[in-house]
């Protein structure tokens, strides 16, 4: 069997359950942006030295693929789609809240493309925010899927940004977006 089963060819894919839809719809945009997602961190991971922040994105790509899983099935197919629960959640809560409890890690908006490693992490979040906009696009275009996929697309395109923080703290690098004589609000978290 190969993987090259030209089903696809006439711009129609399968959703979980085998049902045939465009490749244009909103579902399969939403879930192929996880997707673009996950290879995003897999990037930084592949080159992220710092074990903590490294092992919490091979988690949360794991999850990923339920993310993915959970909008690719429709209500009416005949498989039941995996849960994201408040728990998965909850997990990316607790690690935003380790990061900023790190003094000095939190000190403005960041400039992207200090740090290597830190500035694969802002790609992601880009990537990671853009897949939140589909999958709120899909469901306010009467798209069924978890509530708690939104939630954990939200939390994690946070935990992102504060990850390249991180990481540029522990290499000492400052990429404040403004010196300390600029006047102006801080960052904030309406990030």
């Amino acid at each position: 069997m190969s993987i090259a089963t030209k089903r696809g060819d006439g711009g129609q894919t399968g959703l979980a359950g085998g049902i045939r839809v465009s490749k244009a719809d909103l579902r399969v945009e939403a879930y192929g942006t996880v997707d673009e997602l996950n290879s995003f961190m897999g990037f930084a991971r592949s080159i992220c030295s710092h074990e903590e922040i490294s092992a919490w994105t091979e988690d949360i790509q794991r999850t990923l693929f339920r993310v993915g899983s959970a909008l690719a099935t429709p209500p009416e197919s005949s498989k039941k789609p995996p849960a994201i629960t408040g728990e998965d959640v909850d997990k990316l809560t607790g690690w935003v809240e380790h990061i900023e409890g790190i003094e000095g890690v939190l000190s403005d908006w960041s400039l992207p493309g200090a740090h290597r490693e830190s500035s694969a992490y802002e790609m992601a979040r880009t990537v990671c925010r853009r897949a939140e906009r589909c999958a709120v696009r899909f469901v306010e275009s009467g798209g069924v899927t978890e509530p708690t996929v939104i939630a954990y697309l939200n939390r994690l395109s946070d935990l992102l940004w504060l990850m390249g923080r991180w990481i540029e703290f522990n290499a000492g690098i400052d990429a404040r977006l403004r010196d300390d004589s600029k006047a102006g609000p801080k960052w904030s978290r309406a990030w």
